[in-house]
């Protein structure tokens, strides 16, 4: 009988324990794994919300500087300004592509004419609304969140906003109570003409 040097049982013993060892502490592939619920002040989660998804883009007034496009900060979320007159343009091009304003809070297209709405909590604004009416605009894609209203207009995502759990909603108008009210009564859309 032949005897087996210790340090080569020794090291036989420790590969097989860390083979064992390694297949057992190996983590599972996981395809999906559900976010954790943040617990974060309504109006700041809010305020996060308006920034990340692009309010500003169609709701606030732009002004050019010298670095370029800017957000008009005295207008904030205040809509299509009702002193904004809009330049002539062609009925053909809109009919097959979409034109916006200089500040970006009007659209025109296939649909007409549609203007940002103001979403200060300003009379002229959301000040007015409940909480229910934000929610069923967005989730339902209604004029002032009123069942029975016209539909909102494109370029309005509502569509894609209506897949935003309520709770993100509630933060959203939480927010938009907190900022500066803005008086600006948005002109009504204006139908394509024939």
């Amino acid at each position: 009988m032949k005897t087996i040097a210790l340090p080569y049982v020794a090291v036989f013993c420790a590969l097989v324990c860390a083979c064992n060892s390694s297949q057992k502490e190996k983590p599972q592939l996981k395809m999906y794994e559900p976010a954790k619920t943040i617990v974060q002040d309504p109006v700041k989660r809010g305020e996060h919300l308006v920034n990340a998804i692009g309010c500003h883009d169609c709701h606030t007034p732009k002004k050019f500087t010298e670095k370029g496009m800017e957000l008009d900060t005295s207008r904030l979320l205040s809509g299509h300004p009702s002193n904004e007159a809009l330049p002539d343009y062609d009925e053909k091009t809109a009919k097959s592509y979409v034109l916006f304003s200089s500040s970006f809070t009007a659209a025109i297209g296939p649909w007409g004419i549609s203007f940002a709405g103001n979403l200060t909590p300003d009379p002229t604004g959301t000040g007015t609304w409940t909480e229910a009416q934000f929610i069923n605009a967005l989730k339902n894609g209604k004029y002032k969140g009123l069942d029975g209203s016209r539909d909102l207009l494109p370029p309005m995502p509502w569509e894609a906003y209506r897949n935003l759990p309520d709770e993100d909603l509630k933060a959203i108008f939480a927010y938009l109570k907190t900022v500066q009210p803005v008086e600006n009564v948005v002109p009504s859309p204006i139908p394509p003409k024939v």
